[in-house]
């Protein structure tokens, strides 16, 4: 009788193992949309969490790394204050990068303020809209349509800006652009019922909802125009946010010792954005003949924070060409560039760029039109510049 009952515990927690482990492939692969790229992703995560089964985390409620977690067991003090650690690493990985102690003082800027108007009557998904233009340069750096918000301690030479940016597409055989997402879980908010699953806040591993999409909208567009593009749909954020940037870049510089080929990267994100009241409400543009689009900004990076990144204001030119060509056709699609002292691994070559498309509160198609219209418009550019 014991031997049966033994057996038969046994038997409950080899299926209880296995529901587990087919809940947590689930998990893992929601955002896969191949059989290659849900195995990648199994590989990618099984060492993780075997790790944190040997470390007893399986469960963690902080954004502590199992390296970070083995190293402060070595100490019962700093274990004992987990909380505090995660707390503290996580400000420092959110922080900005600090300019060098040897850097000029910072400039008086007035600040910047966008002005916002009446709507269109965009598709509603439950939160307001609002369309978010400039109406003063005060505060900006200004070259014909282009505004710069520019919040480092470099002066932005207007007629250097003018000037053609360096990188060009070429006759290399393979891809030429590189799109990734180092915030790829960044989502969006579809209309009530779509069934989305949250993997935090107005972020998913759903690629019909966050910004994988919207990569996967301009790679098509591109390829349409005989750009030949590399999107890499992997979410440098999941299951950890701390130390996507360095991850990212590990993969840029990978990918272009594989592909030299590779001239211009944009790193596509989405922002988040909010009324003085702490009230969500989302950024759009009427586009005639086409709809509501999500409205979208350009960051640019540079050395402000000490580290090298000799092509910053190359890439600036770049955002400014790109700016104006899509001003010229979309007068309210694209909000002011912003320049910042942080390098967003900007200095892998002289054609990167961050580029957010709509905010936490635009629909998926929102910000799917906004992807096509700016991807049309690049390819435009691109190929004015190579001829």
């Amino acid at each position: 009788m014991k031997s049966a009952a033994l057996r038969d515990i046994l038997r409950r927690l080899e299926a209880a193992a296995l529901a587990a482990g087919v809940v947590w492939a689930v998990a893992v692969t929601a955002g896969s949309d191949t059989a290659a790229g849900a195995w990648q992703a199994l590989r990618e995560a099984a060492p993780v969490e075997a790790l944190r089964w040997e470390l007893g985390d399986l469960r963690p409620a902080d954004s502590l790394s199992p390296a970070a977690v083995m190293t402060i067991g070595e100490s019962p003090l700093l274990l004992a204050a987990r909380p505090a650690v995660a707390e503290l690493w996580s400000t420092e990985q959110g922080a900005p990068e600090e300019p060098a102690a040897d850097s000029e003082p910072p400039q008086e800027t007035v600040p910047v303020e966008e002005t916002p108007l009446a709507a269109p009557d965009a598709p509603d998904n439950g939160v307001a809209a609002r369309t978010l233009v400039p109406t003063d340069p005060s505060g900006y750096t200004v070259s014909g349509r282009v505004y710069i918000s520019n919040s480092t301690d470099h002066a932005v030479d207007v007629t250097a800006l003018a000037e053609p940016f360096s990188a060009e597409l070429t006759g290399d055989p393979g891809p030429q652009v590189l799109i990734l997402h180092t915030h790829g879980s960044e989502a969006y908010t579809p209309a009530d019922g779509s069934g989305v699953v949250w993997s935090g806040d107005h972020r998913t591993t759903d690629a019909r909802y966050n910004v994988v999409r919207v990569g996967d909208v301009i790679a098509d567009t591109l390829s349409q125009a005989g750009i030949s593009v590399l999107h890499d749909r992997t979410l440098y954020d999941y299951p950890s946010y701390s130390g996507a940037y360095d991850r990212s870049l590990a993969a840029i510089h990978s990918y272009l010792a594989q592909y030299p080929s590779i001239h211009f990267i944009l790193d596509v994100h989405r922002d988040a954005i909010e009324d003085g009241q702490g009230n969500e409400y989302k950024v759009v543009s009427a586009v005639e003949g086409e709809g509501t689009a999500a409205q979208m900004t350009l960051v640019v990076g540079s050395d402000g924070s000490g580290l090298t990144h000799p092509n910053w204001m190359e890439n600036l030119k770049l955002a400014a060409a790109l700016q104006e060509d899509l001003l010229t056709e979309y007068p309210t699609l694209m909000r002011p560039i912003l320049l910042r002292n942080s390098r967003y691994n900007q200095h892998a070559t002289a054609g990167s760029l961050l580029l957010e498309v709509g905010a936490a509160g635009n629909s998926p198609e929102e910000a799917a039109l906004a992807a096509r219209l700016f991807a049309e418009r690049m390819a435009q550019v691109l190929e004015s510049r190579s001829k």
